[in-house]
């Protein structure tokens, strides 16, 4: 582990002496971030700084995993911006390319934990989490589905009480282990376990589910699972992106209003909800250009 008191400047100086293409977009970007950016960056990285030392690896590799990520996902956008399709339509041939495939998914999901703070897209959600979530409490059962790196439930875990119940649950091995090590945190379960094979007497306060529709075959039956997994008056926290090609997403979202006649259909109430594209245009220009979207929301069930 290195010491180091502004990991963002630090990433920045390294993508600067690897790709100067992407550093340059990454300057942009920081523009974007907001003034707690820096603080809440070196509170989760320095987690992660710590985890990499564990597994005898630097800040470096995450670079180098961020980088991949980052060709992978140019590679698709050229595909989807000549098809209008996302490369992949089957679950089964993602889980076996990538969720299946320690090696594949170990630099993707090591890529995403840099992405969090260096794409503003993926920090604006974030901070919307950390704004709002403190208005859903009390929550004594907590659900994460897909935690990825962990950095929500890591918040989440700040508000809770002591004594609450934290669940993460994931398909992929590799997410759930690299969560693990980065948190480091006893009091939060990791499972690893398909969400549709969930006890139904299960309930949760809480549901945490970002950026999964993007990658099933049937995202309104998802959404109609975490419903029943709601107490009444329970509440989720969503996330998905349009117009966002990557390696393992298979369902496109083409703007916001298809997602938000999803969550009605699956009798889903928004109450708050955020948007951000990846370019810093007009949303007459996003839409022209097919420019990601991310979108995120606090939803609740419109009849529990």
């Amino acid at each position: 582990m290195v010491e180091k008191k502004n990991y963002i400047g630090y990433l920045a100086e390294v993508i600067g002496a690897r790709n100067p293409l992407v550093a340059k977009k990454l300057a942009k970007n920081l523009q974007r971030m907001g003034p707690d950016h820096e603080a809440l960056a070196n509170e989760f990285l320095s987690k992660y700084d710590r985890y990499l030392g564990t597994i005898q690896k630097s800040l470096d590799y995450g670079v180098t995993c961020f980088l991949q990520m980052v060709a992978d996902m140019l590679i698709e956008r050229q595909k989807f911006l000549e098809s209008g399709c996302y490369a992949n339509t089957s679950y089964e041939s993602v889980n076996q390319a990538i969720y299946s495939n320690p090696e594949v998914m170990d630099y993707h999901m090591h890529g995403l934990v840099l992405a969090q703070f260096l794409w503003p897209d993926q920090f604006e959600r974030y901070c919307f989490f950390r704004e709002h979530f403190g208005g859903y409490l009390p929550v004594r059962d907590y659900l994460e589905i897909g935690g990825g790196h962990g950095l929500y439930v890591m918040a989440a875990r700040q508000r809770l009480a002591a004594d609450s119940r934290l669940l993460v649950v994931d398909i992929s091995k590799s997410s759930l282990d690299l969560a693990q090590g980065i948190l480091d945190d006893s009091s939060i379960q990791f499972v690893q376990s398909d969400v549709f094979k969930f006890d139904p007497s299960q309930k949760f306060d809480f549901i945490t589910v970002g950026e999964v529709l993007e990658h099933v075959e049937e995202p309104l039956r998802m959404l109609e699972q975490l419903k029943s997994m709601l107490k009444p008056g329970g509440h989720i926290f969503l996330t998905t992106p349009a117009n966002a090609p990557m390696i393992d997403h298979i369902y496109l979202f083409r703007d916001e209003d298809e997602i938000r006649d999803l969550l009605g259909v699956a009798g889903l109430r928004i109450e708050r909800e955020h948007l951000c594209y990846a370019e810093e245009v007009t949303p007459e220009l996003a839409r022209h250009f097919k420019i990601p979207l991310m979108y995120a929301a606090f939803l609740s069930a419109q009849d529990l």
